[in-house]
């Protein structure tokens, strides 16, 4: 062999990427983020089912991140492959899962439940101050791949910023592709599901229901959109349904930034004013919306929701009522050419909502729960958040959300408890209207150790433990 084959080869192999491995934990890592320090580009963390209690970051890495899912699309691993971030080293960094290093579009995370973050304390790079967000992913600075996540359970407290938002997901300065995930029951004062901040993405196949915003910057809890990015944003087949705030719109909310809606489905989300969509920049067409909305193809119909998972029901007026152009198709049925393959239905024209267009998929196994104009509303949803920070010294945040009580108050008590159950302080003894709610404890004077909070409203009675940490 001549000299220069040598020289070729050579070089060749010395430019051939690493082998990518798979790392698995808890098995050779016993936390995600060790492994995700150990990795190395386009490496595979394999997570098996189980809770983490864990703050993770992908620092810059590309990697996929990934339960068990992923091997044969087994959508239980998702319910029970848990990242928990309740427990943060820093109070000041509560997101359960951070993308902020230029990470691409080979980063991936997908196949969790990602539930107790209580967001990031971030100083936003458009000069507008610092706020806590991401309450349970927060991406700065990246395009990675969100995808088959149950987003649920998160939240932003309030203290020591200007706001919080993004209890479920902030998006800023970045292009993601955000499919097939469900968030849900996240809370914040402005886009308690999603904030989209001065970036693009796609936002397909999603459902957004049923995350309680407060008061500020229009609410927006189920997407906050607001400055211009480079890229578009395209959010096009979701669900973005019954989601509150106590002011505001609670459905899609725009600040100017340009935005196309398409083949969605935005209804029964309440507020100050029923409104579904308000705000300006945003082109809304072939989407199904409470209350009516300019745009080529918009209908005002009642959905017609089954009864698990926001399906439609065959007799749903938004099967086949998408855009016509064949790109938005459907998938096809492969035993029965010219129909949709489930979860869409009808023909190859895309259905509104979550379960049509090309991107269409089964996205969890579970019941989400459906509420409809022709359903009553479900009893009390009444959710207690773990306390931030935790453990604590001396002040500590504890938040709570009532939800679904038909425009009625309810008596609510929260009260302190020591490790013996001794009572030791009260909260909260009066009634509530709906709403995202916030009480301080003050340890000053107590003892350090483990302690109580137990939350009662009507029938419902939860209670958590918390550190005292002197």
């Amino acid at each position: 062999m001549n000299r220069v084959k040598l020289i070729l080869i050579f070089l060749f192999a010395v430019n051939l990427p690493a082998i990518a491995l798979i790392r698995n934990v808890p098995s050779q890592y016993s936390t995600i983020q060790s492994a995700i320090n150990a990795s190395s580009h386009h490496d595979t963390i394999l997570v098996q089912p189980g809770t983490y209690f864990e703050n993770i970051n992908f620092r810059g890495k590309n990697i996929v991140l990934t339960s068990r899912y992923y091997v044969n699309n087994d959508y239980s691993f998702i319910h029970t492959t848990i990242i928990n971030g309740s427990t943060p080293q820093f109070p000041d960094t509560g997101s359960c899962v951070i993308i902020s290093g230029n990470e691409d579009s080979t980063a991936v995370l997908q196949g969790f439940s990602i539930t107790g973050g209580t967001g990031t304390k971030w100083m936003d790079e458009h000069g507008a101050g610092l706020y806590r967000e991401g309450g349970g992913v927060l991406i700065q600075y990246a395009r990675p791949v969100i995808q088959h996540n149950i987003i649920h359970g998160n939240q932003t407290p309030s203290g020591g910023v200007s706001s919080t938002g993004g209890g479920g997901i902030r998006i800023g300065d970045s292009y993601p592709r955000f499919y097939n995930n469900v968030v849900t029951n996240n809370t914040g004062r402005y886009g308690a599901g999603i904030v989209l901040n001065y970036t693009g993405g796609e936002y397909r196949n999603n459902i957004v229901y049923k995350n309680y915003g407060s008061l500020e910057f229009g609410a927006g809890s189920g997407l906050w959109i607001n400055g211009s990015f480079s890229r578009p944003v395209l959010v096009e087949n979701n669900t973005i349904v019954f989601n509150t705030a106590l002011s505001g719109t609670a459905g899609v909310y725009s600040l100017g930034a340009p935005a196309t809606l398409r083949n969605n489905i935005v209804w029964g989300n309440t507020a100050g004013s029923s409104v579904q969509i308000s705000g300006s920049g945003l082109t809304v067409r072939y989407c199904n919306v409470q209350g009516g909305f300019s745009g080529a193809g918009n209908i005002n119909v009642e959905p017609m929701f089954d009864s698990s998972n926001y399906y439609l029901r065959s007799s749903s007026p938004c099967i086949d009522k998408g855009d016509s152009s064949i790109v938005y198709n459907d998938p096809q049925d492969p035993g029965n050419p010219g129909q949709a393959k489930w979860p869409s239905r009808g023909t190859l024209r895309n259905d509104m909502g979550a379960y049509g267009g090309p991107f269409s998929s089964v996205i969890a196994n579970t019941t989400v729960g459906v509420n409809s104009n022709q359903q009553a509303l479900n009893p009390e949803s009444i959710i207690l958040f773990q306390n931030y920070p935790n453990p604590f010294n001396p002040k500590t945040i504890i938040g709570y959300t009532l939800s679904d009580l038909n425009d009625r108050s309810i008596f609510v008590s929260l009260k302190i408890y020591d490790a013996l159950g001794k009572q030791s302080a009260v909260l909260v003894n009066e009634h509530k209207s709906p709403g995202s709610y916030e009480a301080e404890f003050d340890g000053s004077g107590f003892p350090s150790g483990v302690y109580l909070y137990v939350l009662k409203a009507g029938n419902f009675s939860e209670t958590k433990r918390m550190m005292l940490l002197k």
